[in-house]
């Protein structure tokens, strides 16, 4: 089974909610996603163990297992052209409080939004509908912005940060 951009979102957003509480149709239209689309990642998140089954929550040592050494090879990051969008990476919650950060830096991590407020390098976000999701959604929107950290957004630091930050909010030490 192959892990697809979306059942991370999924997942992630899992997180953000602290399980499932809804119909997959009101999952799908809260990431921008169908109904269909949310159902499948769901259930593909859940058959590779991200997912308990009969509970419908995430497993915290699973997905940092996913997230912390496997995304950036899974999901990576390619730095692209100079454009204007929302802000990602170091340059937005919970990372940007340790690091200043302006709207004129030049290595600002940002996802493609004509209508986003900074310019900075392009950074493809985890699946197209990840933007609008998290607009909506502030605590999603933290999860994405250390996951793309962890994807590698960032320089060694800042990916050290998000891990530490993502090891907190799963209340997973690594493995010794």
């Amino acid at each position: 089974m192959n892990l697809k951009p979306q059942d991370v979102l999924v997942v992630l957003k899992l997180l953000a909610k602290g399980g499932l509480d809804c119909t997959f149709a009101k999952l799908g239209q809260e990431l921008g996603i169908s109904a269909s689309e949310a159902n499948q990642a769901f259930h593909r998140a859940r058959r590779a163990g991200l997912i308990r089954p009969m509970e419908d929550v995430p497993v915290a040592s699973a997905i940092a297992e996913l997230l912390i050494p496997g995304l950036k090879y899974v999901f990576p990051v390619q730095p692209g052209r100079r454009t204007r969008g929302i802000p990602t990476g170091f340059a937005a919650p919970p990372l940007a409080e340790f690091f200043k950060a302006s709207k004129e830096d030049p290595d600002l991590p940002v996802w493609p939004d004509p209508e986003g407020d900074h310019a900075g390098l392009e950074i493809k976000p985890l699946c197209r509908s990840a933007p609008g999701a998290a607009r909506r959604d502030a605590k999603l929107y933290e999860w994405l912005v250390l996951a793309d950290a962890l994807r590698g957004a960032g320089r060694a630091r800042e990916q050290e940060l998000a891990e530490d930050i993502v090891r907190k909010r799963l209340g997973y030490d690594a493995p010794s």
